[in-house]
């Protein structure tokens, strides 16, 4: 399970057999949230996450959103 990203308490990562779109999963405690990166940041799926913790993770998701593609592409080689 590569980590991309770890920030601010939240680790944003991709698991080594993922489909497209090409998606983010993001973990902050005992909380995590599924994110889509194209063709918009989208949130997907959010469990547990309270709203204030939601949206600095899909503001941090959009801030790195090339790198996070970038990486996806890089570990999937598309």
């Amino acid at each position: 399970m590569p980590t991309l990203l770890q920030i601010f308490g939240f680790r944003f990562y991709i698991y080594s057999e993922e489909h497209e779109p090409i998606h983010i999963h993001v973990d902050y405690g005992d909380a995590w949230a599924k994110i889509e990166l194209e063709p918009t940041v989208t949130l997907v799926h959010n469990h547990g996450m309270k709203q204030k913790e939601l949206k600095k993770a899909l503001g941090l998701a959009e801030l790195y959103r090339d790198e996070f593609i970038a990486g996806w592409k890089e570990y999937f080689k598309k």
